[in-house]
């Protein structure tokens, strides 16, 4: 069985995508880490990153993430209304397959030291690697958060850090570092814009004011939807299940008035915790988690494909999406990994120790691209549905008839913007491929050619879909608009492919 660690920091940053980019960059330029999933929220200025590796590469990974995070967060300006107290403001380790807690405690240690050491960050450590008891709860860890902690470090005895400096790092605050069970992010929203009423219902579920063992909850003002939310942590889902929690929050609202909007979930979850919450609501006699299908498959050792021959099973398929616009985005994406790839292939060789910064500068932004173009690859067939939807839509009274023509005029809008961006997005792959082609590893200078190569493709898929999309569409500026655009597309992607196949050919 292969030895796996999860980890999933988070960051105080929920408004700049780019700078999420940057530090994902880094930690998934360790090689062994698979990122699961990375979430940002706007009115909390937060984010949430996870993934996966084998334990002797989790310091490592971690450790890159903090210390990007410590260049470009600062905390002497953050605000948001989740409680925060670093840059990087916790970061648990989640023992998976063949990995104990007590492994997990000293990976937190390893990490603690350098974050101190080397970051000059206060570390605390929390739940099941805390050294007192006091430290267990994160709360209380984080209680006055980064301006009631940096008051208190240098006069509070109760504040010394298990790590680092007794001086707060004014920049990068402090920091947790803890071994938890895997917990679920859960989120509920109410048909009101009182926060007084969010914060009396998760006073009523929180353990700390007298409800479930294993719930932490606060009430939020989400501004931007202008709704009040429950926001909760429900560290053992298993003791606590979902289901009782939300009965439980849906009761409460009705005493004030108001009803349970929606809900959702931050992050990933356990299977089992979505299971459970289908066996309580749907009433299964007897059910198992081996009746689901994907689950019999895995244990059968079947069904275990790459996502990427999913991916090219669901091209091949009758669906129309995904179709070209996707796969232009997947040539991108490849195009950028080609790129990432040669700087890596380049970073650390005596040879090119000159041009490592260039490299290590490169290999970041192929990186982003690479998210990004990743990204794209979903929002095309997203938009080509949301056409398709709106071509379905009634046209029985004039009424009908304007509302549907509306959304046809937007749909369509949308389908050809989508490619556009694509094709934007593969052509500063190209321009980051000239200069790996440049000042690369001679070794690698065929990789750099076909990353050029399927840039290029990503480009000029990308632009037949855009004009597609605008043919015969009423709205002449936008659509010249859009024909300079692809033009200008075209004339620098033609100029780039010329040169970059000159530095790969005399190269070789």
């Amino acid at each position: 069985m292969i030895r796996l660690v999860e980890c999933v920091p988070n960051f105080s940053e929920g408004r700049r995508k780019e700078v999420l980019d940057q530090i994902v960059a880094e930690i998934t330029s360790v090689s062994t880490v698979v990122l699961l999933d990375k979430e940002m929220d706007s009115d909390h200025n937060r984010a949430v990153v996870t993934f996966v590796c084998p334990p002797e590469d989790a310091v490592e990974a971690c450790f890159r993430g903090y210390k990007k995070a410590a260049e470009l967060i600062d905390m002497q300006t953050h605000k948001g209304e989740h409680p925060r107290m670093g840059a990087t403001d916790v970061c648990p380790f989640i023992p998976l397959s063949d990995f104990t807690e007590a492994e997990a405690i000293e990976l937190a240690h390893q990490l603690g030291k350098r974050i101190g050491e080397e970051l000059q960050i206060p570390v605390y450590l929390y739940e099941s690697a805390a050294t007192r008891p006091e430290r267990v709860n994160l709360a209380d860890v984080r209680k006055g958060e980064y301006e009631g902690i940096r008051d208190e470090i240098e006069v509070n005895p109760e504040r010394k850090p298990d790590f680092g400096p007794s001086k707060m790092n004014l920049k990068s605050g402090a920091t947790a570092i803890g071994v938890r069970f895997p917990l679920v992010a859960f989120n509920v929203y109410l048909d009101t814009d009182r926060v007084s009423i969010a914060r009396k219902i998760a006073n009523a579920v929180r353990f700390a004011k007298g409800g479930y063992r294993f719930v932490k909850a606060m009430g939020f003002s989400i501004k931007e939807r202008n709704l009040a939310q429950v926001s909760m942590n429900l560290v053992n889902y298993t003791q606590t299940p979902v289901f009782r929690v939300f009965e439980s929050i849906k009761s409460e609202a009705t005493r004030y008035g108001v009803n349970v909007l929606s809900s959702e979930i931050i992050g990933l979850v356990p299977q089992q915790a979505l299971l459970d919450v289908a066996d309580f609501y749907l009433r299964l006699e007897n059910f198992t988690p081996n009746q689901v299908l994907e689950e019999k498959m895995r244990r059968a050792g079947v069904g275990g494909k790459a996502a990427t021959s999913n991916f090219y099973d669901e091209v091949a398929s009758k669906s129309p999406t995904p179709g070209g616009g996707s796969v232009a985005a997947s040539a991108g994406v490849l195009a950028a990994a080609l790129s990432a790839m040669v700087c890596r292939l380049t970073i650390g060789k005596k040879k090119y120790v000159e041009v490592e910064k260039d490299m290590e500068r490169l290999r970041d932004k192929s990186e982003n691209l690479r998210a990004e173009l990743t990204e794209m690859i979903k929002k095309d067939g997203e938009a080509f549905d949301k056409l398709m939807a709106s071509r379905k839509l009634p046209k029985d009274t004039e009424d009908d008839i304007r509302k549907r023509n509306a959304e046809i005029f937007n749909a369509t809008k949308g389908a050809a913007l989508i490619p556009l961006e694509t094709a934007q997005m593969a052509l500063r792959v190209m321009e980051l491929t000239k200069e790996v082609a440049e000042k690369g590893n001679v070794n690698s200078i065929s990789d750099a050619g076909v990353s050029a190569l399927m840039a290029k493709a990503a480009i000029e898929g990308a632009i037949y879909n855009v004009k597609i999309n605008i043919s015969g569409f009423e709205d002449k500026e936008f659509v010249d608009k859009m024909k300079f655009e692809i033009r200008i597309l075209q004339e620098k992607s033609d100029i780039l492919a010329g040169e970059i196949k000159g530095i790969v050919e005399s190269k070789m």
